[in-house]
This record gives C-alpha cells, structure tokens and sequence, in this order.
C-alpha cells in the first residue's frame, strides 16, 4: 500500500525534513512502550505526502503493522454516519429542525433529569422535542454510559444502553434509551452520547433499509471503501490490530482480534462507533470531504450541503454549553457541526490550525482532521485505549502544521 504515496512533499508546499520529525516522533512512541504502533498520513492538494508505519499490530503474535492494517475506529464512525443522514435530506425526506420523534415516536414527550441520584431522582418535561440536529451536533441532551460523570450515565449502564457490545438490535437499544430521562434540556448543552447511534436508526426508519445496507449501498461501496465495515471478515482476520490498554507493566491487551466481538456480525450496527477501517479507505474518505462531496465521479452530498455540515451550529464554542463532559476535544475555541469538531479560534484552543477546518477522533487514540484553507487532511492511526492516555493528537497536530511551507 505505499503507492497511496503521490507526491514528494516539497511538491505539494511541505518539508520533508519537518515531515521526519513525524516519523521519530512515532517511533519514539513505539520504543517507549506507549503505543504498539503508529501510523501517520499527510496529504496535501490531492496528494499523499506522507505515510509513515512503525511497530506492531499484534505485540503477542509479533506481526508487524502495515499500510493495510485494519483498525477499530470507534468514534470516526460519526462523521461516515452523518454523511449518510444528510444524503436522505438532500432528497427531501426531512428537515433540521424536524422532531426526530416524526420518525421515532419512542422519544415524543421526553423528560429531562432535574436532580436525585441513579436511584431516586426527578425530571422535568422536556422543554422542545428534540430535533435531529440536536442528535448531529450532539445537543440532545442524551449520554454515554461510559463518561460515568452523571446518574442518568449509569442508568445507560444499568438498561444496557451500549451499542458497541449489545447484541440486540439497533431499533431495541435506541428504544431502551429513550425510556431514560436527558441529561439536559434540548439544545442547552453539548453533551457528546449515543446521538450518531441514534441517527444510524433514523436512518434505517426513514430508508426502509437496515443501517448497515444503507451504508454500504449508498457510501462505502459506491467509495471503494472494501476494507470499511462493522465486522472484519475472517478473511481477513490476519491483518486486524490488537487493542491495548496501559497496564502497570506496560501495554495491556484488551481485545485480541482473532476473538474480537468485530470479528463476529452481530444484528446491531452501530453508526456511533462500529466500524473498523483502513488508512486507505478513511483517506478515500477525507478525499470525499476535502472535494466537496465528489470523489471519482461519485457524488455524495452536494457542495452547499458539505458547507452546512462543517459550519459551526452552536452559536459559540463547545464551552460556552456547559461544563466540558469528555476528553476527546478542547473545548474553547472549537465548535461542533454535523457530525464534526469545527476550529473557530485557533489561539483560544491554544493550538495551532485553521479557523474552518473540522476532525474527529475515536477511542482507540485514532484521529483525522481536515483543513479546507490549506487542502489538507491528516489521519492518525494506532490502537490505544482510552484516547486520553496521552496528548498524541495535539502533538501530531503542531508536527504536521510546522511542515508546511507555503
């Protein structure tokens, strides 16, 4: 897979030179037992600059990583999920501010947590319907049962609210959740929770399709995404990572990949955080993304569409709804649209960007950002959980900004 290479990267305004630092900066990470592997990708006007791959994907196995590992992208998920919704509102079948419960009615007449604990508490009605860009910008007032920083999150514990290790159906979970009382009032706060899991069901409602054939009908196949899915086939079990955890001495596995629950299809597709993908395949997708919806003569969104979607909706940044809940984000000076961070201010986010570019990340300390104003797109990729261990994508973040040149 090193032919995803294009271009040298003096070619495209970067420095090779500064792109080395990227490279010893990951190989340091490897020596020092931080991370079983890395690997980082630069590209730039349509070209990749910069592919980098050291380590292992299997310490225990001893098989190296490579260009066309396959990796848990968790929360990258999202933005794949997003694209696919807005894909159905280009065709008329709905608008922003509808109610999502139009569709669901499980979520008519919500009410919201007002005080109490897990086990005794009071509510309130909610005070609007919640729409179906409060699910994309993540204003619901829904949340994870793993932030663990609020009863109503070990609620979703308790009722089994878990879309990554359920094997339910999608339709079941959605419905269990919305039985649970919100966090906060629709569009007061950003809370980031299960809302893309929900939209993979709206999805399904208003295609007539389950979740998975719509997105692999509608995206990822018309993308060429072949190795981009919800489970990996046994097929190609070989060339799935491991996932690691700290561990008092030194990385801990976590999910071994021959017996992974992604090594099985289960009736549940989650548009939140179930896939798993390659560095060629998410590149095939920022390429979507950086084109304005185009790609190869396949058109997914039109451009006017892609402009709504990566323009900031909260009227401010993340932290002015609310105290911050998760660590996958800096929270001043960043935004959030449909189904992305968006960078506002680089210098109140105190790093170092573009006002108007937009990324996400996933669990596993995997990452991807795209920069419109300087037609560029970085992916982080390794297998490390949780994401906040350590600072690697602020890191990667200042090393590939630094390379450019023009």
């Amino acid at each position: 897979m090193q032919d995803l290479v294009s271009a040298r990267p003096e070619e495209v305004g970067l420095s090779s030179a500064r792109l080395a630092h990227v490279e010893a900066w990951a190989q340091r990470l490897v020596d020092e037992g931080k991370l079983p592997g890395v690997l980082t990708l630069v590209a730039r006007r349509g070209r990749v600059a910069h592919l980098h791959v050291c380590g292992q994907a299997d310490l225990a196995r001893g098989v190296p990583l490579g260009a066309d590992t396959i990796f848990r992208i968790y929360s990258m998920t999202k933005p794949l999920t997003s694209v696919a919704l807005m894909m159905l509102y280009e065709e008329g079948r709905f608008q922003l501010d509808d109610p999502v419960a139009r569709f669901l009615p499980c979520f008519a007449n919500m009410r919201v947590f007002t005080g109490g604990s897990r086990f005794k508490f009071d509510t309130a009605p909610a005070e609007r319907d919640i729409t179906i860009r409060d699910l994309l910008t993540h204003t619901a007032g829904l949340t994870y049962g793993f932030i663990d920083a609020h009863p109503v999150d070990a609620m979703y514990r308790e009722q089994g609210v878990d879309f990554q290790t359920s094997m339910d159906t999608l339709a079941e979970v959605v419905e269990r959740a919305a039985r649970l009382p919100l966090i906060a009032q629709p569009g007061r706060a950003w809370n980031y929770s299960i809302a893309s899991d929900v939209l993979g069901h709206l999805i399904a409602v208003i295609s007539g399709q389950s979740f998975e054939a719509f997105l692999q009908e509608r995206v990822l196949g018309p993308l060429g995404m072949d190795d981009t899915g919800f489970h990996v086939p046994a097929g190609k079990l070989s060339r799935f990572a491991a996932l690691y955890t700290p561990g008092p001495e030194g990385l801990r596995l976590m999910d071994d990949p021959q017996q992974s629950i992604f090594a099985v299809q289960r009736p549940i597709a989650s548009g939140g955080g179930g896939l798993v993908s390659t560095v060629a395949d998410y590149l095939t997708f920022c390429r979507l993304m950086l084109n304005e919806g185009e790609l190869d003569g396949v058109r997914l969104l039109g451009r006017k569409t892609m402009e709504l979607m990566t323009s900031n909706h909260l009227g401010g940044d993340m932290a002015d709804l609310g105290t911050p809940r998760f660590s996958e984000s800096t929270y001043a000076g960043i935004g959030f649209g449909l189904g992305f961070s968006v960078m506002l201010d680089p210098a109140k986010a105190q790093i170092v960007g573009t006002p108007g570019e937009y990324a996400w990340g996933g669990a596993a300390s995997t990452s991807f950002w795209i920069d419109p104003q300087e037609d560029m797109a970085v992916i982080l990729l390794t297998q490390l959980f949780p994401s906040s261990t350590y600072p690697i994508r602020r890191e990667l973040r200042v090393l590939t900004y630094a390379a450019i040149t023009d």
